[in-house]
């Protein structure tokens, strides 16, 4: 049996919010989503969005960087 602490941690992704469909935005609800880290408390892991949203332009497809809990 595998225990898990108490202590929530987040992972951190960039995925695009839209995809071209026959030359159209449309939403994208299931796009890969690429980590940029784990194990993050919430502290962490806003501040590692905001750093990738100053770094980064979000361009036609709106690419950004968002967290979830583990």
């Amino acid at each position: 049996m595998t225990t898990r602490g108490s202590a929530e941690t987040y992972r951190v992704f960039v995925r695009n919010w839209w995809r071209r469909d026959s030359g159209q935005l449309v939403p994208d609800p299931r796009a890969r989503k690429t980590t940029l880290a784990r194990h993050c408390t919430e502290d962490e892991a806003r501040a590692l969005c905001a750093r990738y949203a100053a770094t980064h332009r979000p361009g036609p497809l709106s690419r950004k960087a968002e967290y979830e809990r583990e």
